[in-house]
C-alpha cells in the first residue's frame, strides 16, 4: 500500500489509552514522528473535548479533532467549530422529562460544559478519570438554555442497565444510542445518546473536506464498534488486535493490541 497518507486519525480509549489509562512511550513517539513528517494527526473519540485536554498535551497535538463520536469537529485551542450535529431541543426536553419520571441519571454535554442534576458515582468517574468537573443544574429548562450535543447514561448494576434498556426502547426511533466501554472500567456501560445522523465517518468526511485532504489519503486506527464508520470512510483502515471481529472485518490491516503499542506498530509499517 502507498505510504502517501496526509492525515492520521486515531481513536483514544482502547487504541491509544490502555486499561490503566496510559499511552505508551512508543505510541507517543510514533505520533510525534508522524507530525514531524508533515502528517496531520487528529484524535477521534466519543469523549468530550475537555476530557481530551491532558491527552492532547501529552501528544503535543493541536489542530482539529473529532469529539462526541462524531457530533463535533473542533479545534480546542482556537475554539473553532468545523462541524456540529446537536440533539434537537425538543428531544432534550423529552429526555429530561423521561429521566425524572423513571429516576435514571444522565449526563448532558454542550461543546464545553458537562451537566448533571446531582452528584453520583458516575460523576466521580468523570472527575477522576476524565478530568471533567460538572455543572449541577435542573434539567427542566436546560433544553432552552444550552445547545446539547451529547447525552450519556453511565450504568453498572443490573437495575441500572435494565433502566437504560427501557430508555433505549423509548427513544431508539428518534435518537442514536450506542453502548461503549473503557478499559479502565470494564464493568461499566457508557450509553451514548446522539442525534440520528452522527457518526465518526460523517465527521471524518466533514474534516477532510475542510482540510482539503482526499479520504484516500487518510489512515484511521480504532478498536470499537463506533469506529466502524470511521474505518469505512478512511483510505487505510487499521483495527487494533483487541477489537471485536466486527471491527476487524472492515479493516485493511490488524495491528498489535493496545497493550503492545499497536498504534506505533501501524504507524511504522504504513507511514515511515
Amino acid at each position: 500500500m502507498s505510504k502517501n497518507y496526509k492525515l492520521l486519525v486515531c481513536d483514544i480509549d482502547g487504541t491509544l489509552l490502555d486499561k490503566t489509562g496510559h499511552i505508551s512511550d512508543e505510541d507517543k513517539e510514533a505520533v510525534t514522528r508522524a507530525g514531524a513528517r508533515g502528517i496531520r494527526v487528529s484524535l477521534c473519540t466519543g469523549r468530550a473535548a475537555k476530557a481530551c485536554t491532558k491527552i492532547l498535551s501529552q501528544l503535543a497535538l493541536d489542530g482539529y479533532h473529532i469529539f462526541f463520536d462524531g457530533a463535533l469537529v473542533y479545534n480546542p485551542r482556537t475554539d473553532e467549530e468545523v462541524y456540529v450535529a446537536p440533539i434537537d431541543k425538543e428531544l432534550v426536553r423529552q429526555m429530561a422529562e423521561y429521566l425524572r419520571r423513571v429516576e435514571i441519571n444522565m449526563d448532558f454535554y454542550s461543546a464545553n460544559r458537562y451537566f448533571i442534576e446531582r452528584e453520583t458515582w458516575a460523576s466521580e468517574i468523570r472527575r477522576t478519570f476524565f478530568g471533567l468537573e460538572p455543572t449541577i443544574t435542573d434539567f427542566t429548562r436546560l433544553w432552552q438554555r444550552e445547545r446539547i450535543i451529547k447525552g450519556t447514561l453511565v450504568v453498572a448494576s443490573a437495575e441500572e442497565k435494565a433502566r437504560a434498556q427501557d430508555f433505549y426502547i423509548h427513544f431508539k426511533d428518534s435518537l442514536k444510542l450506542s453502548w461503549t466501554k473503557t478499559p479502565a472500567y470494564p464493568e461499566v456501560d457508557f450509553i451514548n445518546v446522539l442525534a440520528p445522523e452522527v457518526s465518526k465517518g460523517a465527521a471524518l468526511e466533514a474534516l477532510t473536506a475542510f482540510l482539503g485532504i482526499p479520504p484516500a489519503e487518510v489512515m484511521a486506527i480504532g478498536d470499537g464498534a463506533n469506529d466502524i464508520p470511521l474505518l469505512a470512510a478512511a483510505g487505510l483502515a487499521i483495527s487494533m488486535a483487541n477489537a471485536s471481529s466486527e471491527v476487524k472485518a472492515v479493516a485493511d490491516y490488524v495491528t498489535l493490541d493496545v497493550e503492545h503499542s499497536g498504534v506505533a506498530a501501524a504507524v511504522s509499517k504504513f507511514l515511515f
